[in-house]
């Protein structure tokens, strides 16, 4: 990562955890979503658990995007193959855009560290009402991966030679 001498601009970035059996107690992704952001020096907007349901995840999203105060959302869990999994279905819809370089390169990522297991995941980026969303595997190590290695770069408005936040006054242009 090249850096500018620009200033951080620290953004509000909410967390949804889907799951049908984490509570707050044992969310230890959700935890790793929000102990990163902040280390970074965002703000937590607000974090929340739903079921995995299709509605629960869309109304919870769906609400945080239309809130002008939130820049970002990031989801952890709900992206596998199984028949609960349905992440990408809840939330597909509502994006303006789809980042799809963002499952591809986070893949490539997991690929060096489960090998061929990294098909199963079904990660999404895209943009919706200005508001980036990042739709993560339910693991730990995944949400590590896809921080450290990814988000955490394209949210720093100071990283070269661009990233996610230098684009944000041009996200809604018609």
């Amino acid at each position: 990562m090249t850096t500018t001498n620009k200033e951080f601009i620290a953004l509000n970035i909410a967390v949804l955890t889907i799951s049908d059996t984490r509570t707050e107690v044992d969310d230890v992704s959700g935890k790793t979503v929000v102990e990163r952001l902040e280390k970074a020096g965002h703000q937590l907007f607000e974090k929340k658990i739903v079921k995995d349901d299709m509605y629960q995840i869309r109304a919870a999203v769906s609400n945080w995007i239309a809130d002008t105060g939130v820049n970002a959302v990031i989801t952890t869990g709900g992206t596998g193959v199984t028949g609960r999994d349905g992440t990408p279905e809840a939330i597909t819809p509502l994006l303006d855009k789809v980042l799809d370089g963002f499952g591809e390169v986070f893949r490539m990522l997991s690929y060096q560290d489960i090998k061929t297991s990294t098909i199963q995941s079904r990660a999404v980026a895209g943009v919706a009402n200005g508001t980036y969303i990042f739709c993560l595997p339910g693991s730990s190590g995944a949400c590590r991966t896809a921080w450290d290695d990814l988000i955490k770069e394209q949210l720093d408005f100071r990283t070269k030679p661009c990233n996610l936040v230098q684009l944000m006054p041009r996200l809604k242009e018609k």
